[in-house]
């Protein structure tokens, strides 16, 4: 064993004895509303597929015929030979659906977020980010030489100020950035309040719409389309493998951000480009989103039944508006050990803990789908009631939950 294996071994050894070790869930199944997980099947509260597209059969047969046609792999980067007339019909349809001039897609939502700050942001500009935006935004940020501003979470005077402070440092570019929807707690950002501030200040805004595309606005078009803030919001960032089931990131707003992205987008100029399958079911998920209102729908109600049904026994399920229903206990180690109780009442719900969320709002974070049956959503939260008993967890009816985005 060498120095750098011990070293590590102690880091681990330090996560086991705060509760946050967790070996990699397995399954052996398809992702879906009921997952088989090391021999037993359990009702899944843990994934993004929103709509249930991924097994959608338009989906599947779009990415075998695609196959078919156009191979296994696209065999280079974007800016050498890796650019099929597919990719390009991909991002025009991205382009239309967002409401855009123009979209690039890259290898996943991190990418996207890495690439556009990375690529827009020089030392005379400036980002102004909300405190809890995604890991992968502050990633992006990192990578830039931008001056970095960061405003409390959703605190639109603590927003203004940033503002002031990045004009008067002489910033040339002002960059807002914002989740559309926040990943732990399932809020909505203030997204018309945010823009007009950033207005005012002569500053552009990028929102993430990783957790609000397929979800929010007409069709799940996204959070720009939900407040109606078409044409003001500069870039719009996102994720393919959510709730469009598939895999990949994109970047939609101008044709010079486009034209900008694949000049100065390091994880575009440097990375293989999407095989053709997953270019080919990514179209078909977003016919699928506007021929199929009826996935989006289900998606509202089921949430609506089991996020109230959470709260009636008595949960703290924060500030969420969306189906991210996250189920506060505290430190890592009660999270993880309400997961635990979880999974072996037939549910399979992740727990959460420091760092992805502060030291005190462990949790564990659900996410149901269009594609769960009310039985399933029963038995779900019957399920939670039986844990919390058997964790003795100090619970407090907290209304009907009845809010909506």
């Amino acid at each position: 064993m060498t120095d750098l294996d011990i070293s590590l071994g102690a880091e681990l050894e330090q996560l086991r004895a705060e509760g946050r070790f967790r070996p990699l869930v397995v399954l052996d199944s398809p992702q879906d509303a009921e997952v088989v997980i090391e021999g037993r099947r359990l009702i899944n509260l843990s994934s993004n597929n929103y709509l249930g597209l991924n097994t959608h059969p338009r989906l599947k047969e779009a990415a075998i015929e695609a196959v078919r046609v156009w191979g296994a792999g696209s065999g280079a980067v974007r800016t050498i030979a890796g650019t099929q007339s597919i990719h390009e019909e991909l991002e025009t349809r991205l382009a239309q659906f967002k409401g855009t001039a123009a979209a690039l897609t890259l290898q996943s939502g991190y990418t996207a977020n890495l690439a556009v700050l990375g690529g827009v942001l020089g030392e005379q500009d400036a980002v102004v980010s909300d405190a809890l935006n995604h890991a992968s935004i502050i990633d992006g940020i990192r990578l830039t030489k931008a001056g970095r501003y960061l405003y409390p979470h959703s605190d639109l005077d603590g927003l203004e100020q940033k503002l002031e402070e990045a004009r008067r440092d002489g910033r040339r570019r002002v960059l807002v950035v914002t989740d559309g929807v926040f990943s732990m707690d399932g809020d909505i950002a203030l997204l018309p309040a945010i823009v007009e501030r950033a207005e005012a200040a002569g500053a552009a805004v990028m929102v993430d719409d990783a957790h609000a595309s397929g979800v929010l606005g007409r069709a799940g078009r996204g959070s720009v389309d939900h407040f109606g803030l078409e044409g003001r919001v500069a870039i719009q960032v996102g994720t393919l493998s959510k709730a469009v089931g598939v895999l990949g990131g994109y970047a939609a707003g101008s044709q010079e951000l486009r034209d900008a992205l694949i000049h100065l987008g390091r994880p575009f100029l440097f990375s293989t480009s999407h095989p053709p399958a997953v270019v080919a079911a990514c179209l078909a998920a977003l016919q699928v989103m506007e021929d199929e209102p009826n996935l989006l729908e289900r998606l509202w109600e089921n949430t609506h039944y089991f996020k109230s049904g959470l709260q009636r026994l008595g949960f703290d399920c924060g500030n969420s508006e969306t189906p991210i229903t996250p189920v506060i206990v505290g430190e890592a180690r009660a999270a993880m050990a309400l997961s635990d109780e979880l999974r072996n009442r037939g549910v399979f719900a992740q727990g959460i803990g420091f760092p992805t969320v502060a030291r005190d709002r462990g949790r564990v974070r659900t996410i149901v789908t269009s594609s769960h049956t009310r039985d399933q959503l029963d038995r779900a939260l019957d399920a939670f009631a039986d844990a919390a008993a058997a964790l003795s967890l100090d619970l407090a009816p907290r209304g009907d939950g009845s809010g909506s985005a």
